[in-house]
């Protein structure tokens, strides 16, 4: 039976669209969107991800003014926040262990949550 495999993109506004793809590439490793088909594009490694609509009764830490929130996963939580307050961004790691792993968080130069997810080795399904 034909599926979804996958995410193949995330679009979204910014006011300052250059700016924030530039960001994006430096401290997070996310390729610049392809100039042309030959030219190459970010590939994720397979793993865990999750999808999840939020009501809009309140506030949610995972979402942002723009109503959105991006989680992306890491190999190296510790190393990554390390880079991270290294180019003197404001990143804070999440001090709780759950079974699912590790977290910190920061915010992308328009306001933006970012979630940076490691997986825990044996992840609970």
């Amino acid at each position: 039976m034909p599926r979804v495999i996958g995410i193949g993109g995330f679009f979204f506004r910014a006011r300052d669209p250059e700016r924030l793809t530039a960001w994006y590439a430096e401290h997070l490793d996310v390729l610049r969107p392809p100039a042309s088909y030959e030219a190459p594009v970010w590939t994720q490694a397979a793993g865990p991800t999750v999808f999840a609509p939020f009501g809009d009764d309140g506030p949610n830490e995972h979402l942002g003014p723009s109503g959105w929130g991006l989680n992306l996963r890491v190999d190296d939580l510790d190393g990554m926040v390390a880079r991270l307050l290294d180019a003197g961004l404001d990143v804070t790691i999440d001090s709780q262990v759950y079974p699912n792993g590790r977290f910190a968080s920061l915010h992308d130069p328009e306001g933006n949550p970012i979630q940076l997810w490691e997986v825990a080795e044996h992840p609970v399904r």
